[in-house]
């Protein structure tokens, strides 16, 4: 089986996932149920290709463990910080323009095969580290992809637990976390997020395929472009007067000392 069959075996799976949970969210009248599945999406394309390709079984286990746990771990906290909260504004705006009456089919193709689509080509790296190759292993690749996917890990886990904390404080509404991991960057939850999927390519040029860097690098574009930091800032900008003040001392992705401010005298 060639690695481009592997792939594309890989897409109805996915897309069945993404179309039972669609039904599901007709039935409940929530589509935010999305966003739950995100990371278990992940381990499930790492899963099946797990299983049909006969590649380096170190690999393929270390691979299938670290999404596994970073995938479910996003899942969690994303179900704690949604409970009870309905759906989420996004898609009730979304409702609001498609109407009742359609929107309930418009998801399907607007958020449901959408993502599912997204997340099999964002998979290629979980892939590329399970191939079949002539590269051995262990190597520098794997060591390195180890040391970047804990990194990432614990700036993602650990932003996530320390501003979960903080909007949990009702003395802290309206301000700015600035503390922590959010001291060094602006968004340590994107960061280590980003630094996951590098360490998923580290495994894939381990086993010698380089085609997995692609996703890796969609991935990344995404956070900082599309849905993560830049639609953020946008709206902590306008909502949070602190905010500005933040983006002067505080590195925006890459985490870096803070700066001193410029009107800030001296020592």
């Amino acid at each position: 089986m060639t690695f481009f069959q592997s792939w594309l075996y890989a897409l109805p799976v996915i897309l069945g996932m993404m179309t039972i949970l669609w039904i599901i969210s007709a039935v409940i009248r929530n589509v935010s149920i999305v966003d739950l599945f995100w990371g278990p999406g992940f381990v499930l394309a790492a899963g099946f290709w797990y299983i049909i390709t006969p590649g380096a079984a170190f690999r393929k286990t270390l691979v299938l463990l670290l999404v596994a746990v970073w995938g479910f771990r996003l899942a969690i906290h994303l179900a704690i910080r949604n409970l009870g909260k309905g759906e989420d504004y996004r898609y009730r705006e979304f409702r609001k323009k498609y109407g009742e009456e359609r929107y309930w089919w418009v998801s399907f193709f607007q958020v449901f095969l959408l993502q599912g689509v997204l997340m099999w080509i964002i998979a290629l790296p979980l892939l590329g580290a399970q191939y079949p190759s002539t590269a051995g292993g262990p190597g520098i690749f794997d060591y390195a992809a180890v040391v970047t996917w804990l990194t990432g890990f614990i700036f993602e886990a650990g932003g996530d637990m320390q501003l979960s904390a903080f909007r949990a404080d009702p003395s802290n509404k309206g301000k700015v976390l600035d503390s922590g991991f959010w001291r060094y960057t602006r968004h340590p939850n994107y960061f280590g997020d980003s630094a996951v999927w590098w360490a998923y390519m580290l495994l894939s040029f381990g086993a010698g395929c380089y085609t997995g860097a692609a996703g890796s690098i969609i991935m990344t574009l995404l956070i900082l472009r599309v849905s993560g930091v830049a639609l953020l800032e946008k709206s902590l900008v306008n909502t949070r007067p602190e905010y500005k003040d933040y983006i002067e001392r505080t590195s925006s992705f890459f985490p870096l000392p803070p700066r001193k401010k410029k009107n800030q005298p001296q020592v």
